[in-house]
């Protein structure tokens, strides 16, 4: 009896104080973990693809955002996410403690990068852009003329080219069956892709955004009367391509030659379309400027002048003729 009396009283004095240590440990650690991180400002920490646990803690803690390495590595572990990690270009706020680090980097909220795609530009320019954008990787083939959709797009580093490509082609595809059902009644065009050929020439006319339903109205106009579209942007893809400019004025004998994009010598619309045109120039074909208009041109401000009959139409092209001398003068 005094045997168990000696136990119990030894398991009070030794239990009880290490429970008590183990609790204070317990509150500390847990003080660690929610505590605010060391970092006063924000901070970006670009973490690889293929970097295991280990190697992100040390990154992490290089970066300064850690109080404890081996406690948030010891955090990961017990949670069972250490797999979870992802990687990228994360911000990290200022004081961020280990618990929302982890959920950080386990919804990968990497930062986003803008990347702007000018409308009108050709499949290869894009292209182009896109091999001199380092945030990206990966090599791509140059898809179908008229093929994507020139905006903004915000992008993580380190995503491929070729998954921007395919993004930028849904969007297209989304736009373009966005706005097809609500087409005005009575137009000219069959198809989406014939709508895509038009707004591409659009685009590529002028720089104008308020113009665009003017000058698409302009080929609708010319469409219905079967009269040719007479646009110079068409010749010179004829004779350039994806490349997008001459780099020089056309020539007569260029106007006179005929290629399947020469709409001063074909019938119609031009096989593909002449470049990438953005939302606002097919919402354009698709519902063009109520206007009886058949012919433009340069009015020297950097927009148009629109006419209804040709004898107009040469009035404002010897005014045009004036400012250009004037210009060159």
């Amino acid at each position: 009896m005094q045997a168990v009396r000696f136990f119990f009283h030894w398991l009070r004095a030794w239990f009880l104080p290490v429970a008590l240590l183990g609790a204070i440990s317990f509150i500390a650690i847990l003080g660690l973990i929610f505590m605010p991180g060391p970092h006063p400002q924000a901070v970006q920490v670009e973490l690889q693809r293929g970097a295991n646990l280990r190697g992100v803690t040390a990154q992490l803690d290089q970066q300064g955002v850690l109080r404890n390495a081996l406690l948030f590595q010891a955090y990961v572990r017990l949670r069972g996410q250490a797999s979870a990690l992802k990687a990228g270009e994360f911000n990290i706020p200022a004081g961020t403690d280990m618990e929302a680090l982890l959920q950080i980097l386990i919804r990968g909220d990497s930062v986003l990068h803008a990347i702007t795609f000018a409308e009108g530009l050709t499949s290869q320019i894009i292209v182009e852009q896109l091999r001199g954008e380092t945030l990206l990787q990966g090599e791509v083939a140059i898809p179908a003329e008229g093929s994507l959709l020139p905006e903004t797009y915000k992008v993580p580093r380190g995503m491929s080219r070729a998954a921007l490509l395919a993004q930028m082609t849904r969007a297209q595809k989304r736009a373009i069956d966005e706005l097809w059902p609500n087409r005005q009644a009575g137009l000219p065009i069959k198809t989406k892709q014939e709508a895509i050929i038009l707004a591409s020439i659009v685009e590529r006319e002028t720089a104008v955004a308020e113009e665009r339903p003017l000058v698409a109205a302009v080929f609708i106009n010319r469409l219905k009367k079967r009269m040719r579209l007479q646009s110079d942007p068409t010749i010179i893809y004829g004779l350039v391509g994806g490349q997008g400019k001459l780099g020089r004025p056309i020539r007569r004998s260029e106007i006179r030659r005929r290629t399947a994009y020469n709409t001063y010598r074909i019938n119609g619309l031009p096989p593909t379309p002449i470049a990438n045109p953005g939302r606002a120039a097919i919402a354009a074909v698709l519902n063009p400027a109520d206007s009886q208009a058949l012919y433009f041109v340069a009015d020297g401000t950097g927009g148009h002048v629109f006419s209804h009959s040709l004898a107009e139409h040469n009035r404002h092209v010897q005014r045009w003729r004036k400012i250009e001398n004037q210009q060159k003068r």
